[in-house]
C-alpha cells in the first residue's frame, strides 16, 4: 500500500478516515488521521480504500466535504427498486456511476458510506452489495419502526422518569406501568432477606433481573438490584418507603376480581330468596354487638333471656353470609381463594367485597338481621347442659365496643342487667374450662395501628369484656362441633394435642409471670384440622370448631354451609373427602395469610422503634434463644413486643432492665439494643 492512500477505518464503532504513512512491520501500516493522530492497523482493520489518488492529513476534511452532498439515504431506494428485479450485486463504483453519474473518488466513498451504513435495501456480499428482496424489505421496514417506536417510547418513559423525579404529578402511559409492574416484581424480593435470611449482596446474585428490568434501570444508570428498583419506585413516588413487600410478594389478591364485584352488586340489588324459610324470629332478644371501635365486619351478638322454669339461656348470634351465596359459586370460590380477611397495620383486605361484607352480612344495629343463633343452657358449673342452632331472625340493640362494656360492667348499669348475667355465665364457663384441663398463657399483644405517617402501639389488654365475648365464642364453637358430631357432619374440626408441659418443680424455679407462661407457650403443640371430632387440649374442650367469624374466616363459612343444610334436611354440600380437600387448600392459604401479618407487624413495630432512638424502654428478659451467645428474648412491656437482644454481660432471666434502640433497619429486618444504666437513664 502506497504511502499518501485514503483509508477508513473503525475507531470503537466510528468511522474514521486516515492517510497512509509508513509500515509497521510486515503486516501492518500506521495511518494518521485529519486530527494528526497515528494508529497501527492491520489490513482486516481497513474498511475502505479510496483510490485514484494520494493525499495529505490536512487534506482529508476538505474531502470529506465533497462526499458529504451526496450522502442521501433516500437515493438507495430508487437504486433498489432499478436492481431488484434481477437481484444484481453492485459496487460503491457502479452505485456512484448509477446515482451520480460519476466514479470519482467523492462520489465512489460517498456511496460506500451509503451501501456500509444502509439496514434496509442492501447487504454487503464480500466487497459488493445484494439487493434485499420486497419480501425481505418490507419486514425490514416493519422490525425499523418497532425499533424506532421502542426508541421514542423510551425517550417518553425517560423523560416522564425524569419529571417524577422532581415532584412533578406524572401521567404514566400503559407501557409505562407494565416497566414499573415489572420493577414490582423485581423489588419484591427483598421481602426474601426477612423470610430466607440473605443478606443484599446474596439476594441479588441469586436473582438476576429480568431483561426489561435490566433495560430499564440501565437506561436511568442505576444499579439492577431488587434495592435499587425498590428505591427507584420510591424516587418516582410509584410506592412509599414503606411500601409492604411480604403483601407483594405474597399470592394473596388485594383487589377484587371486577366479575365478583358485579356479582356482589347484584346481590346487593337482588337479594336472592331465602332457603331458611322458617328461620326463627328473636327480634324480641335484646343483641348486644361488641367489638373494637374500628370493626367494620360485624359478626356476632350476644342475649341472654330467664326462660318462664327460672333457667337462663344465653344466646350467640352469628351472621349467616350464606344467606347471599351458595358453595362454589364466584362469592364463595373468590373467598375460598382468599382463605380469611386480612388485618394488617395499615388496614384489612376483606375476605368478601366490602360492599356486602360490611351490609348486608353484618349485624347492623337497629335492622333486621340473618343470623344463625346457638341458644344454650349451662349448668351451674358452666357445662353445656342444653342447646339448639335455628336460622333466625334478630335486631341487634347495641353496637357497644369492649370499653363500652368494660365501664358497663365497673359500674353496674342497672338498665343493662343482661350484660352483667352474660358476664357472670362467661366467668362460671372459664371456670369451667379450666377444670377440664383448659390452658391459660396470658402474653401481653401489641396492637399496631398505622394511619397516614402515624404509627400507634397499644397493648390489647385481657379485659372483662374481651374474656366475655372469647367465652361465648368458644360455646359456639363447642356447640357446633357437638351438633355435628352428633349427627355425624364432617366439619372443620379444629384441635390441639394434649402438651407436654415442664414439671411443676421445674416451673417455679422460673420468675412467676411473664417468663413462666413464656416456657409453657413453648410447649404448646399447633392446633390441628380434622374432618372428625378431635380433642382440643387449650380450651379444654372435647370437640371445638370455629363458627363465629364466617364474613373473616372461610372455615366459618364452610361449618355454616354444613351446618344450615343439616338443619334444613338437605344433602351436605360438602362430603368428607371434599370437606378434607377444601381444607387442606384453605390451610395453606391462611397459613401464608399470618406469615404475612406476623411480618407486617413485625415491619411497623421496627419502624416505630427506629423513630424513637433516645426512648428509653423497660424490658424484661423472656428466655434464651442462644445462651452460649448471650442472645435472649426480651419483652418490651410498654408495648408488648417481644424482641431478640445480645448482652454483653451475663443476665438472669426474668431480669429488668433499660434499653434504648441502637439500631433499626425494618426493610433488613435489623433491631439492636443497648443497655442503659440507671444513672444514665436519670440524665
Amino acid at each position: 500500500m502506497d504511502k499518501g492512500t485514503l483509508v477508513e477505518f473503525r475507531v470503537q464503532g466510528d468511522r474514521r478516515l486516515g492517510v497512509v504513512d509508513r509500515p509497521d512491520g510486515k503486516t501492518r501500516w500506521f495511518v494518521v488521521d485529519e486530527r494528526g493522530q497515528s494508529h497501527s492497523l492491520a489490513p482486516r482493520q481497513i474498511t475502505y480504500t479510496v483510490n485514484g489518488q494520494t493525499y495529505k492529513p490536512t487534506e482529508i476534511d476538505h474531502f470529506l466535504e465533497q462526499v458529504k452532498p451526496y450522502l442521501d439515504p433516500s437515493s438507495l431506494e430508487v437504486a433498489w427498486e432499478l436492481l431488484v428485479e434481477d437481484g444484481e450485486t453492485i459496487t460503491p463504483s457502479q452505485m456512484a456511476n448509477l446515482l451520480f453519474s460519476e466514479s470519482a473518488a467523492p462520489h465512489c466513498y460517498a456511496a460506500h458510506c451509503l451501501l456500509s451504513d444502509d439496514k434496509l435495501y442492501f447487504k454487503q456480499k464480500g466487497d459488493a452489495y445484494e439487493t434485499r428482496t420486497a419480501a425481505q424489505v418490507a419486514e425490514r421496514k416493519h422490525q425499523l419502526e418497532v425499533e424506532a417506536q421502542k426508541a421514542r417510547g423510551q425517550q417518553e418513559f425517560l423523560s416522564r422518569v425524569e419529571q417524577a423525579l422532581t415532584g412533578v404529578a406524572v401521567e404514566w402511559q400503559r407501557h409505562d406501568r407494565q416497566r414499573l409492574e415489572g420493577l414490582e416484581k423485581y423489588a419484591a424480593l427483598m421481602a426474601d432477606i426477612v423470610r430466607t435470611g440473605v443478606n443484599y449482596d446474596s439476594l441479588s446474585r441469586a436473582y438476576p433481573p429480568p431483561a426489561t428490568v435490566l433495560e430499564t434501570m440501565t437506561m436511568l444508570g442505576r444499579s439492577a438490584t431488587p434495592q435499587g428498583a425498590f428505591q427507584l419506585l420510591v424516587d418516582l413516588g410509584w410506592w412509599s418507603s414503606n411500601e409492604n413487600l411480604f403483601l407483594r410478594r405474597s399470592s394473596i389478591p388485594v383487589q377484587f376480581p371486577s366479575k365478583v364485584l358485579e356479582v356482589a352488586q347484584q346481590r346487593l340489588d337482588f337479594p336472592p330468596s331465602d332457603q331458611d324459610g322458617t328461620r326463627l324470629d328473636l327480634t324480641h332478644l335484646k343483641v348486644y354487638t361488641i367489638d373494637d371501635e374500628s370493626t367494620t365486619e360485624i359478626d356476632d351478638g350476644l342475649s341472654w333471656e330467664s326462660l318462664p322454669d327460672g333457667r337462663e339461656h344465653l344466646w350467640v348470634h352469628i351472621a349467616d353470609p350464606t344467606r347471599l351465596l351458595a358453595p362454589e359459586d364466584d362469592l364463595d370460590l373468590e373467598a375460598r381463594k382468599r382463605g380469611s380477611t386480612v388485618y394488617l397495620p395499615t388496614g384489612m383486605i376483606p375476605m368478601f367485597p366490602e360492599v356486602l361484607a360490611t351490609g348486608p352480612m353484618s349485624l347492623v344495629q337497629g335492622r333486621v338481621c340473618c343470623a344463625l343463633s346457638f341458644g344454650v343452657v349451662l349448668d351451674q358449673t358452666g357445662a353445656v347442659a342444653e342447646f339448639n342452632i335455628y336460622p333466625s331472625f334478630i335486631k341487634p340493640t347495641y353496637r357497644l365496643t369492649y370499653e363500652d362494656v368494660d365501664e358497663m360492667l365497673e359500674l353496674g348499669v342497672e338498665a343493662e342487667p343482661e350484660i352483667a348475667a352474660i358476664a357472670l355465665w362467661a366467668k362460671r364457663r372459664r371456670n369451667w374450662r379450666y377444670d377440664q384441663g383448659a390452658i391459660s398463657i396470658n402474653m401481653p399483644e401489641a396492637m399496631i395501628k398505622v394511619k397516614g405517617d402515624e404509627i400507634s402501639i397499644d397493648i390489647l389488654d385481657d379485659s372483662s369484656s374481651r374474656q366475655l365475648v372469647a367465652e361465648m365464642m368458644i360455646l359456639a364453637g363447642e356447640v357446633a362441633a357437638r351438633y355435628g358430631q352428633t349427627h355425624n357432619i364432617p366439619l372443620p374440626f379444629r384441635g390441639q394435642p394434649q402438651p407436654e408441659l415442664p414439671p411443676e418443680e421445674e416451673l417455679l424455679q422460673l420468675p412467676a409471670g411473664f417468663v413462666r407462661a413464656c416456657a409453657m407457650r413453648r410447649c404448646m403443640p399447633k392446633s390441628e384440622m380434622s374432618i372428625t371430632p378431635v380433642r382440643h387440649a387449650g380450651l379444654g374442650l372435647n370437640t371445638y370448631t370455629q363458627a363465629t367469624s364466617p364474613i373473616r374466616r372461610y372455615s366459618d363459612l364452610l361449618t355454616h354451609f354444613q351446618l344450615k343444610a343439616h338443619l334444613r334436611g338437605e344433602v351436605l354440600p360438602f362430603s368428607a373427602e371434599q370437606l378434607k380437600e377444601v381444607m387442606m387448600t384453605v390451610t395453606s392459604t391462611t397459613q401464608e395469610v399470618t406469615m404475612v401479618e406476623r411480618q407486617t407487624n413485625r415491619y411497623w413495630a421496627l419502624e416505630y422503634l427506629r423513630r424513637q432512638p433516645e426512648q428509653v424502654w423497660q424490658v424484661t428478659v423472656l428466655m434464651w434463644l442462644r445462651e452460649d451467645s448471650n442472645l435472649a428474648l426480651i419483652l418490651l412491656e410498654d408495648l408488648g413486643l417481644q424482641l431478640p437482644m445480645s448482652f454483653r454481660r451475663d443476665v438472669n432471666l426474668g431480669e429488668q432492665l433499660l434499653v434504648k434502640v441502637g439500631l433499626a433497619d425494618p426493610q433488613k429486618d435489623m433491631i439492636q439494643f443497648q443497655e442503659i444504666i440507671y444513672q444514665e437513664a436519670l440524665n
